[in-house]
């Protein structure tokens, strides 16, 4: 954590986060109260939950920190519930503050968690679980519970205590006070080797990414395409940028990629999912596609797979603005200054002068479309561009084109028509097209 960036504390009023919110305020000094924000969440689980949130909002007081709190407008029920609900909250203080969040996660609770995700069948990516890389701060994560005890008293640091904490109906506390007590008296050692397969997990979490950016073609919010592991090209292997070994790895090897590259796209693949996407990264057909869990499919291309959100293509035609963006689908037609364009670009098949004296709308291609592509009225159908251009037919679903006077001029990213390629005496508008991913 360093002291010229901006966070978040998230303060529970228990001992951790009470030993966190004066350790990092201490640290900070006299930046503190610029750079430091305090955040509290009261669950509404009962009257222990809101003398908490109050006795944080004192706290910080005390401490000069400012403090952002939150009740739960209605009822939550389990911990799942309380924990998504409680991130939700911190995540939209510290996009408000542009802030990082620091939780006051110890050692304790990584064990913990790892041991709940075995119980859980997590597979090997999920067993790093607080060790994973994250943009979550946690300065305490090697420290015990016992040394946060230990500190806060010696330091007369003041805290709630909870009493769901010692509620044997919720998950993590029969692991904390059952089944961790009785695990290490039959194996001392037990706790320091969850915590070593986990570092294992993570450093493994590591190595995964660096091979899945070697593999990643694109990837934005809600899609990330990825060149098949064992489709590297010949260019590749005599410049020694291929991936060593990949081609050679087992299934479950390949579903730890894959894991890996969905992650990418904001995707978290079950395990049905994963193993659905290994068999289709290797014997797909071409251009088909899988649903995946989530709302989100697979589609096969040539030597990549195309992990994407499913989006239902637009069918009814809509008014192009030329003076405002039209969104159509997932694309996006803007105007643009015809100054802005460079001579190189007046080529871009995704960039059109279109005229002003046309009725102009925009609508998905259907089969048996065709477009005028000479000066004598020749036509040419549209799906013979798409094949010309290697546009997969599941790409091709919902792919817009212009139509000006119920006339198509242009095939967005494919061709422009005759009809608008003669710009001579036309005035013109400079429209620009792109696919908007998520």
């Amino acid at each position: 954590m360093k002291r010229d960036e901006r966070v978040v504390l998230a303060v529970s009023g228990g001992v951790d986060s009470m030993v966190m919110l004066h350790v990092v305020a201490g640290a900070f000094g006299a930046t503190g109260p610029g750079r430091l924000v305090v955040a509290t969440y009261d669950h509404g689980t009962g009257p222990h939950s809101s003398r908490a949130a109050d006795f944080v909002r004192h706290a910080a007081a005390s401490l000069e920190l400012r403090c952002v709190s939150a009740h739960a407008t209605a009822p939550i029920h389990g911990e799942a519930s309380w924990r998504e609900a409680r991130w939700r909250f911190l995540r939209d203080v510290a996009a408000g503050e542009s802030a990082r969040i620091a939780t006051a996660h110890t050692r304790d609770d990584q064990i913990e968690t790892v041991v709940m995700r075995i119980l859980r069948g997590s597979g090997a990516r999920g067993i790093a679980a607080l060790y994973a890389t994250s943009d979550v701060l946690r300065p305490l994560l090697d420290s015990s519970r016992s040394d946060i005890l230990t500190h806060a008293h010696e330091h007369e640091i003041s805290w709630c205590d909870d009493p769901t904490n010692l509620d044997r109906r919720y998950f993590r506390n029969r692991v904390r006070l059952d089944l961790l007590p009785a695990m290490r008296a039959v194996r001392p050692s037990i706790e320091a080797e969850f915590l070593t397969l986990a570092r294992c997990a993570a450093l493994m979490r590591e190595t995964l990414r660096e091979v899945a950016d070697t593999l990643i073609v694109s990837a934005a919010r809600g899609s990330v395409e990825a060149r098949l592991p064992d489709a590297a090209s010949e260019s590749e292997i005599a410049a020694g940028t291929a991936v060593p070994g990949v081609k050679d790895w087992g299934a479950d090897a390949r579903a730890l990629l894959w894991q890996t590259v969905a992650e990418r796209a904001g995707l978290a693949l079950d395990r049905r999912g994963t193993e659905r996407l290994v068999r289709y990264s290797i014997a797909g057909r071409v251009g088909s596609r899988i649903p995946l869990s989530g709302g989100y499919e697979a589609l096969r291309r040539h030597a990549s797979v195309e992990v994407r959100r499913c989006v239902q293509a637009e069918t009814s035609p809509t008014i192009l603005a030329l003076m405002s963006d039209t969104r159509y689908g997932v694309w996006r037609f803007r105007p643009r200054s015809d100054t802005t364009i460079s001579q190189a670009a007046r080529n871009d098949p995704w960039i059109a002068w279109l005229p002003r004296n046309r009725d102009l709308a925009v609508r998905a291609w259907r089969d048996g479309d065709r477009m005028v592509v000479g000066p004598l009225g020749r036509t040419r159908r549209v799906k013979r561009f798409f094949s010309d251009q290697r546009v997969l037919a599941s790409d091709r679903e919902g792919w817009p084109v212009i139509v000006a006077d119920g006339e198509i001029v242009w095939i967005p990213g494919i061709r422009r028509g005759h009809a608008i390629t003669d710009r001579s005496g036309r005035p013109g508008v400079c429209i620009a097209c792109e696919r908007v991913h998520g």
